[in-house]
């Protein structure tokens, strides 16, 4: 059984609609097949990989508008969402994994923009900052740096998407101080199965030209612990 069929039949076993699952599973194999000349995703085998698409999927019922995936590595949560009908960029500072993001949306005919950079640099960009209706990151770093590389990006009204684990100890105070911070305020997590749940922060007012603060310090120095 190819890679291909293996993902197929585990995502048909998770109840992925068979109108996602072809482009879906060709995109798994295509990333395990890269994985295997340069270092994408920790997941090795179609097994491992499922997962991470099943969790990318679901974000899909909180996804309007503009989508901005920031930290996008080998394309999740950001490629699955796009296979899935949503308008999704896609942010990452690794030129090859850039490279084999552009390769992804060139090879099923998809319209979608690849920026190659930092998240502290990009976000300052006139041209990105503001601009999208929702910004999404997987776990990245902390949820406070997470925010500070999500909110500049977002337009006032716009979410800030964050799949989390169980919740550390200060959490969930850290990310509503470094949110008003930010001009942004958090919403009622979304639970899923498990620990897991999906963090909200929606956007309130314009971020202060204050952040993001330059490269390494929302990492180094996050702004609530």
């Amino acid at each position: 059984m190819s890679e291909r069929e293996e993902l197929d039949g585990l995502l048909a076993a998770a109840g992925v609609a068979e109108a996602y699952r072809e482009r879906l599973s060709a995109f798994g194999a295509s990333l395990l097949e890269a994985n295997r000349r340069f270092n994408l995703t920790g997941a090795k085998s179609p097994a491992a990989l499922a997962p991470h698409i099943l969790d990318a999927l679901t974000l899909l019922p909180e996804i309007e508008g503009r989508t901005l995936d920031v930290g996008s590595g080998g394309g999740f949560p950001g490629i699955p969402l796009l296979l899935a009908g949503a308008t999704v960029d896609f942010l990452e500072s690794n030129a090859k994994k850039c490279g084999f993001l552009r390769e992804q949306i060139a090879a099923f005919g998809l319209e979608a923009e690849v920026y190659c950079g930092r998240a502290e640099v990009l976000g300052r960009d006139t041209n990105l900052r503001e601009r999208y209706d929702r910004a999404v990151a997987r776990a990245l770093s902390s949820a406070t740096t997470v925010a500070e590389y999500l909110i500049p990006f977002l337009r006032v009204g716009g979410v800030a998407l964050m799949p989390r684990g169980r919740a550390e100890e200060g959490e969930e105070a850290a990310i509503a101080d470094a949110s008003l911070v930010l001009g942004a305020e958090p919403l009622e997590d979304i639970r899923l199965e498990g620990d897991r749940r999906i963090v909200r922060l929606i956007k309130r007012k314009p971020t202060s030209d204050r952040f993001p603060r330059r490269t390494g310090i929302p990492t180094s120095k996050p702004l609530c612990r």
